[in-house]
């Protein structure tokens, strides 16, 4: 008897660790994997270990400063999270869609919902995309576009990995044809959780649905003044911050058919949040010197960390003017010049971003929380420690 209760007892630990574990890790099996396997299993993981979050904008006439407030604290959430870990070491991978939907401008027939981007973690283009958004009037369908997004996106069927809508706006949640219900229980079986953010009172929020449209997925409900203006602090080290954004990129160079084009787009980006306000465009800086901000789809520099990365497969044509002709040594070591260059700059930024932080912090009073970056990061926490995220 003795003996099936151990056996029963082993088989419940078993069951418990298979639950537990989170972003990928595993429980030791008895029969040490190949090498092959290992290498096969580390790519996976890497691979895997993805937050996807998706932004569903409503974007009719009142929603103005929820679009400043998104295109602004954009470059607070990725800084976040370059600093979460998945298990032990590893660090997750940010990709962000985003929805718009409430918008007159947009299809009657696909219900005034349009998908401005599918996942990417293309930092410059989640800019673009966001300042891409104006408003319009509009009938705003919070259920059809929760299904949408459902039905569009890639959300793939790891279970391990975390996966977020965050649905924005300020009319009854249970307008249109299709019940949010429906909607919501079809995302919490798909394990994608949906957080609500109204944008107004509190309480009004609750009786028009927002609240419950998150608690059946396991969601939040929050609530924001989308119309506050959004306070940020000035530093001593803004100006210097700004100027070694403009050495950094100098250090790109850009090859290939998207080359001319994402060094262009890059420039667009760095003006964009500069006209949104000073701050805005150093926190962009610092976005830009952390592991999120990669491009070697376009950029050398990027592309060369690449194992499978060979400068010979490159016709002469598509590399930088400074690289035209040169032999195979010659155009390595000019990526790794301007490697070094770029990593050197980065470092200074974070070094500098960290005194930034201090200043902050001592001289900033009652810091408001309530903006749509404060309540997605609580949000992003709660969730994510579930499955085994901390932040350091």
């Amino acid at each position: 008897m003795k003996k099936y209760q151990r056996i029963a007892a082993l088989s419940l630990m078993t069951l418990t660790l298979s639950f537990t574990y989170g972003c990928e890790l595993r429980p030791k099996t008895e029969k040490e994997p190949f090498l092959a396997e290992v290498m096969k299993t580390d790519e996976a993981t890497k691979k895997n270990n993805t937050v996807k979050i998706a932004l569903l904008l409503d974007t009719s006439n009142s929603m103005d400063g929820l679009i400043n407030q998104a295109k602004s604290q954009l470059w607070d959430i990725v800084n976040e999270f370059t600093h979460a870990k998945c298990g032990n070491e590893m660090r997750p991978e940010l990709q962000i869609a985003i929805y718009q939907y409430g918008n007159d401008a947009l299809s009657s027939r696909e219900g005034y919902i349009q998908q401005v981007l599918n996942f990417s973690d293309d930092l410059d283009e989640i800019s673009e995309k966001l300042f891409s958004l104006t408003t319009n009037g509009g009938e705003e369908y919070c259920g059809a576009v929760i299904q949408t997004s459902l039905k569009q996106l890639e959300w793939g069927k790891n279970a391990d990995n975390l996966k977020m809508i965050f649905i924005a706006g300020n009319e009854p949640f249970n307008q249109g044809k299709l019940n949010y219900k429906d909607a919501v229980t079809n995302a919490k079986e798909k394990d994608i959780v949906v957080n609500t953010i109204f944008c107004g009172n509190y309480e009004q929020g609750i009786q028009s649905n927002w609240k419950n449209g998150a608690t059946l997925s396991g969601g939040e409900y929050m609530a924001i003044d989308h119309n506050r203006q959004v306070v940020h602090v000035s530093t001593p080290y803004d100006d210097i911050i700004i100027k070694l954004n403009s050495k950094l990129n100098k250090t790109y160079l850009g090859y290939g058919s998207l080359g001319a084009s994402k060094f262009e787009a890059q420039a667009m980006q760095d003006n964009n949040a500069m006209e949104m306000e000073e701050v805005v465009a150093v926190k962009r800086a610092v976005s830009k010197s952390s592991r999120l901000y990669n491009n070697k789809k376009w950029d050398l520099v990027d592309a060369s960390g690449d194992k499978t990365f060979d400068i010979n497969s490159l016709d002469d044509k598509d590399l930088p003017k400074e690289l035209r002709g040169k032999s195979k040594t010659e155009k390595i070591e000019f990526i790794e010049m301007k490697k070094s260059e770029r990593e050197e700059v980065q470092k200074e930024i974070k070094a500098l971003n960290a005194k930034r932080l201090a200043y902050i912090a001592k001289n900033q009073k009652n810091e408001s929380e309530d903006g749509l970056e404060g309540v997605m990061l609580k949000a992003i926490k709660r969730q994510a420690s579930a499955k085994n995220y901390t932040w350091e």
